[in-house]
């Protein structure tokens, strides 16, 4: 029974690949175009090594990349794909050519080799349900278009406190959000402060529509306005106010879509079997809940324990060990999404859940910092997850925490 390894080297157009035995004898190699005619012709290149009654998951292949449409049709097809991360793959392919040699013919070799020599350490790729992978799309849509709108409001920031400083000050003053209504609204209005400075009680008052004490608030916005505060040159002024224009409608765009995202995020993740399991754990609402399930995915066989889980998750950490030298650090190669996730989860599960406080308590008598201890909790939680998933339960804080009662200590 024939067993071919392929390395699989995709480009935006084209994949160049290489077929190995199984004692690394190289059978074939070529560059297939990408779409429908690839694939067709990468299932003649495996026909032509299989024998009579071999089946497609014979054909283990090696991609930096886990997921798109070519990752799609060679699962669909039957072939067994191993995604890896690109750093993982330039280390193996330092250890083939020290030299720093680099061509598309040569990674497509090193992911052979790494298919051939190293699977049992490589992460299948495909195991994920639809709905999961839906989940993953949209959670992780929303999660950027947040990050987007931070990217903006920090610019847009920047340029007030260039030309603009009073806005600055209304927002401290009221204690509102720059991406807030009212301030979005009155920056469209008035984005110089010559302009806001003639702006009227009746002129703000429609900005603060839902708030209490609309009046109180508008004549607070207006003397602030009025107020003396250093600025730019009218022609500089006005150059930042067109760059301010331009930021606020950016902004609009971005809150509204933010909105319409989550709706999406919510539809998916609520039609996943395992949602509920997620929402009862300590911490995890319907924001982190799906960027969770998101990230590790609902393939049941990807993590055979709460170790395995924790690893990847990047959580759990590291030991660098040799000679008299043994250092324990936080583990800095994770995956950003799920590490954000789980730290934001940690936090409000100590704000919020008895057991996760204790746990950080512990951690703190020890005298472990601040951030290290809330690493551990996420760490903890993790694990919690893991066995809820693992036994189809929700989360029960006596089960979770009854290793850290005073009597098991």
């Amino acid at each position: 029974m024939a067993v071919l390894f392929v390395g699989d080297d995709w480009a935006e157009d084209h994949h160049d690949v290489e077929v190995q035995d199984e004692d690394g004898r190289i059978l074939r190699r070529a560059r297939l175009p990408e779409g429908i005619a690839g694939i067709a012709k990468f299932g003649e290149i495996a026909a032509t090594f299989l024998d009579d009654g071999d089946q497609p998951e014979q054909v283990l292949v090696c991609i930096e990349v886990d997921r798109g449409p070519w990752v799609n049709a060679l699962i669909a097809a039957g072939y067994r794909v191993f995604g890896v991360d690109p750093k993982q793959a330039h280390r193996y392919r330092e250890i083939l050519a020290s030299s720093g040699a680099k061509s598309d013919k040569g990674d497509a070799h090193a992911l052979a080799e790494m298919m051939r020599t190293r699977r049992h350490q490589l992460r299948e790729s495909g195991g994920d349900s639809e709905i999961a992978d839906a989940v993953k799309v949209v959670a992780r849509a929303h999660q950027t278009m947040i990050w987007e709108r931070t990217r903006h409001l920090l610019r847009l920031r920047a340029a007030l406190r260039e030309y603009f400083p009073a806005i600055l000050l209304v927002c401290s003053a009221l204690d509102l959000d720059l991406s807030s209504r009212p301030i979005l609204g009155l920056l469209a209005k008035a984005p110089t402060p010559a302009r806001a400075a003639k702006l009227t009680k009746s002129q703000i008052m429609p900005l603060l529509k839902g708030r209490r004490n609309k009046e109180a608030k508008a004549i607070e916005i207006q003397q602030i306005l009025r107020e003396q505060h250093l600025g730019q040159p009218d022609r500089v002024t006005d150059a930042y106010a067109a760059s301010v224009r331009a930021s606020v409608a950016v902004l609009d765009v971005v809150i509204e879509q933010i909105a319409e995202l989550a709706k999406e995020v919510d539809a998916h993740f609520s039609q996943h079997p395992d949602h509920e399991i997620y929402l009862s754990q300590p911490g995890m609402g319907p924001t982190l809940g799906p960027r969770v399930l998101a990230e590790f995915g609902d393939d049941p066989h990807r993590f055979r324990h709460s170790k395995a889980r924790k690893n990847y998750a990047g959580t759990s950490p590291i030991t660098i060990q040799s000679g008299k030298s043994r250092i324990v650090s936080a583990r800095f190669v994770h995956n950003d999404r799920l590490v954000d996730a789980l730290m934001a989860q940690a936090h409000a599960a100590f704000m919020h859940d008895e057991g996760a406080r204790a746990y950080y308590r512990r951690q703190r008598a020890r005298e472990v910092e601040h951030n290290a201890a809330l690493r551990q909790v996420a760490n903890r939680l993790v694990g919690i997850l893991h066995g809820c998933l693992a036994r189809g339960i929700p989360y029960d804080p006596d089960t979770a925490w009854k290793d850290q009662t005073p009597a098991a200590a």
